[in-house]
């Protein structure tokens, strides 16, 4: 997994006002806990960029006043009006201990179902995964070239021994599905050739039932003519 470095200073005290004035000087009050003791630090905004506006993940190795660290980001807090961040937590990892993250979902290849007019229908951007840090990837590549209309990669289809998925193997992740417009197009052609029939049998009955009229009507009067003689 992808390893970024920040430098960070230890907060004073954990109060609203000193949060706002280090917020207001452009830091981002921090947390880290899951080892022995909570620290509480705070680093600039512009060293978080690199960190929160990425689809990536990484464990981040944080020297704080000459104290390293080793975490991931857990959680984070922006500001509802102005999206400023806010607040970061952070939980501390170690070598030999598994931790959860959510890993990124990358495609690849030219699905042979979207090439055929489907569309691609994908689930699952992230996948929560667990595993000891050296064994976490930067991403799960999928390869959807042979994906036809119908078919999906399901959380089974993923799975090996370096990871743990958090979700049911029935999960689906990626898949490629009819277009609707195209089934809709189906649907009409069907009703129009229904309507088509009916119209022309209407039509032949129509036709027909005057000639059996007139037929009917001049054997009578045939009938009744020698009858009046």
């Amino acid at each position: 997994m992808k390893i970024l470095a920040i430098n960070a200073k230890l907060r004073k005290s954990v109060g609203k006002s000193e949060s706002k004035a280090l917020r207001n000087q452009g830091n981002v009050p921090c947390v880290l806990y899951g080892g022995e003791k909570q620290v509480c630090f705070y680093a600039h905004e512009n060293d978080f960029r690199n960190l929160v506006y990425t689809p990536d993940v990484f464990i981040v190795e944080l020297d704080i006043e000459g104290e390293k660290y080793k975490a991931v980001m857990q959680d984070l807090q922006f500001h509802p009006v102005t999206d400023n961040l806010l607040h970061i937590d952070f939980l501390q990892v170690f070598d030999d201990k598994e931790v959860t993250v959510t890993i990124p979902v990358h495609l690849t290849g030219n699905s042979v179902g979207i090439r055929n007019g489907g569309i691609l229908s994908f689930r699952r951007r992230k996948i929560i995964t667990r595993a000891i840090p050296g064994n976490l990837p930067d991403y799960i590549e999928i390869d959807i070239e042979d994906i036809d209309i119908g078919q999906s990669v399901y959380i089974k289809d993923l799975r090996v021994d370096e990871y743990t998925f958090l979700s049911p193997d029935n999960a689906v992740v990626v898949g490629v599905r009819t277009a609707r417009n195209i089934i809709e197009e189906t649907e009409d052609e069907d009703v129009e050739g229904e309507e088509g029939e009916a119209t022309e049998g209407e039509e032949g009955a129509a036709e027909g039932a005057p000639a059996e009229s007139a037929e009917g009507a001049a054997e009578g009067a045939a009938e009744e003519k020698p009858a009046s003689e």
